[in-house]
């Protein structure tokens, strides 16, 4: 006799013998079949393997000395959408990888909207620097050989329209995105590849967290295209994304550490000019 939803408790119980399946070596699948069969319906049994399996792998990775997962953004994938509502324009879901948890959106900015970018960054363009993580300051790296600048978080109305939409897009508060920032890449110039959030074993890494938290996510949007190479690329996952005008990158990172696979760079240009826009996204109100 099947159970009826209310019945349906999510017990102890059920959660040592989700575990104790898992660690026996089958299948999800095989899992959710053995479920069924017993009376639990789809949506009650998928909730309790998901919840169950994310607390395991969470529990382990904090027994092998990992920092402590932490909610992320997330675009809302779960029906495999092929356009995403953000707000004032509709953005395409080009490509999904789970793990590490990387979209590729299309159309995210309109040809108008990279040129007027560009334009406005150009009088202000100037070596780019990094996040000196020893002392919590900025310092020229060598494996970043762009030119750049930042906008203050909704310093015009064009800035404003495009946080805002990025905020909708991956259900993050808009106050927690850092400056948008435009990079000019040359042919020659790359940024080698790296992580973005803040290593927790550096000095200077508790000042910077004071601003607002941990990066957690990054966005990556492409405003002019180079005629040969300047792809970002996630060497981990052997992925590369072409930089396409338009085009955009999101990935996020659970915990600060390799284990994410967030590692990544921007593949050195070839020919003509690479232009970006890099939003990144904090835990918290980014001060």
């Amino acid at each position: 006799m099947n159970m009826t939803k209310s019945q349906q408790q999510v017990t102890p119980e059920l959660r040592k013998w989700i575990v104790e399946q898992a660690q026996a070596g089958h299948s999800a699948e095989s899992v959710l079949k053995a479920m069924l069969a017993s009376g639990w319906t789809e949506d009650v049994a998928v909730a309790a393997m998901e919840s169950t399996l994310r607390g395991h792998l969470e529990d382990q990775a904090q027994a092998q000395g990992l920092p402590a997962a932490v909610p992320v953004p997330d675009p809302a994938l779960d029906e495999s959408p092929l356009y995403l509502d953000a707000g004032d324009r509709r953005v395409a879901v080009l490509q999904v990888m789970a793990d590490p948890r990387v979209v590729v959106f299309g159309g995210l900015l309109s040809d108008e909207e990279c040129e007027q970018l560009v334009a406005l960054a150009k009088p202000r363009l100037a070596r780019s620097l990094t996040v000196a993580t020893k002392t919590g300051g900025e310092e020229v790296n060598a494996d970043r050989t762009s030119n750049g600048m930042f906008f203050q978080r909704g310093e015009n109305d064009l800035v404003r329209r495009i946080e805002q939409r990025i905020a909708r897009l991956v259900n993050w508060p808009e106050e927690n995105g850092e400056g948008l920032q435009i990079l000019h890449y040359q042919p020659g110039t790359e940024y080698k590849p790296h992580y973005d959030y803040f290593d927790p074993a550096e000095p200077g890494t508790p000042t910077i967290l004071r601003r607002g938290g941990q990066r957690v996510a990054t966005i990556v949007m492409y405003l002019a295209e180079p005629e040969q190479g300047g792809g970002t690329v996630f060497p981990d996952v052997h992925m590369e994304v072409a930089p396409k005008r338009g085009n955009a990158v999101f990935f996020s990172y659970v915990r600060p550490h390799p284990s994410t696979h967030t590692l990544h760079g921007g593949s050195p240009v070839l020919a003509g000019e690479k232009w970006i826009a890099t939003k990144w996204l904090r835990q918290r109100r980014f001060e």
